[in-house]
């Protein structure tokens, strides 16, 4: 068992320092784009890093329960709060997942028709539905946890580990709820790529670039799903199935805080203004590293060339 805490820990430090400033400025970026120049795509990419960035700033105290071996030592009031953030988050940003494949789908596919028909009010409007969505699902949470007769989670040291009979018939079905939602997400988001892909193939106009991009998008697009959100919902099932929470639900649950990490690179694929800003980042990072201070001066003649292939 401290093993296994040891590793949570290990996943939650390593997606909180990774994720966190990635998200800030992918943030910082997207805002300046939607404030500049609104479309569709920004103001999906601003909502899923804003998810990502709420969750990020709730994650400290789960870091807090593993260090503690999963013992709830903080203020209790934390605990349905931070569970309600951890969950809704991630069902918001499977939604913002869909609605991005679909966007770049509908995009390619129909590219006159669907500029002068999708408003960004449009994207506004659904996208505050998925956020009203998720909170009242995910309030379930709170309910189970607070109001439903015979709370076992009256021990306060520990936080929505073990439930009661008359908590699991409320949670159960609604965890299968969600699997399926899941699912039904996850079919909309691969049939969009893979036809995202087949119409950019079948297009010689396009460039390679361009078609590379796309693939690297969905590639990193239904990586997240498999690896971060798959295992979550299959918990579900499994735990509907038998009728109780699985014991290595938990680790699922790790494994989905990652999300909050490789999200950035979905954001990398989107975005050519932030491909810019994550490779002046990291460019100003490793000029800072003392090996390569010596190098940083450039002779003259290499100052007045111009960069190969920068993008506008």
């Amino acid at each position: 068992i401290m093993d296994g805490v040891k590793i949570i820990l290990a996943i939650y430090s390593i997606t909180f320092l990774t994720g966190l400033p990635a998200n800030i400025l992918a943030s910082i970026t997207f805002i300046k784009k939607v404030r500049t120049k609104p479309s569709s795509i920004n103001i999906l990419l601003l909502n899923l890093t804003v998810s990502d960035l709420i969750f990020l700033l709730f994650l400290p105290f789960k870091m807090i329960e593993a260090s503690n071996n999963m013992m709830w030592t903080i203020p209790y009031f934390l605990c349905p709060l931070s569970n309600i953030v951890y969950y809704s988050t991630i069902y918001i940003s499977v939604l913002f997942l869909t609605a991005i494949s679909v966007d770049r789908y509908l995009g390619v596919a129909f590219p006159i028709k669907y500029k002068m028909n999708c408003k960004c009010m449009y994207v506004i409007m659904v996208s505050i539905f998925f956020w009203i969505l998720a909170a009242i699902q995910w309030s379930v949470v709170y309910i189970v946890q607070c109001h439903i007769s015979g709370n076992i989670t009256q021990n306060k040291s520990v936080c929505y580990t073990d439930f009661t009979p008359d908590q699991l018939r409320v949670l159960l079905p609604f965890r299968l709820e969600v699997c399926i939602l899941f699912c039904i997400s996850f079919l909309i988001t691969a049939f969009s790529y893979i036809s995202l892909i087949r119409i950019l193939n079948c297009r010689p106009s396009i460039q390679r670039r361009q078609k590379q991009r796309a693939t690297s998008l969905a590639a990193a697009t239904l990586i997240i799903y498999i690896i971060c959100f798959a295992p979550y919902n299959i918990s579900h099932l499994v735990g509907f199935l038998q009728g109780r929470s699985p014991e290595w639900r938990m680790y699922t649950l790790v494994l989905s805080s990652l999300n909050a990490s490789l999200d950035p690179i979905v954001f990398y694929f989107c975005s050519s203004t932030l491909r810019r800003a994550y490779r002046g980042r990291l460019l100003g990072a490793l000029m800072k590293l003392p090996a390569l201070k010596t190098c940083s001066k450039p002779d003259i003649s290499d100052s007045e060339s111009k960069p190969d292939g920068s993008s506008t």
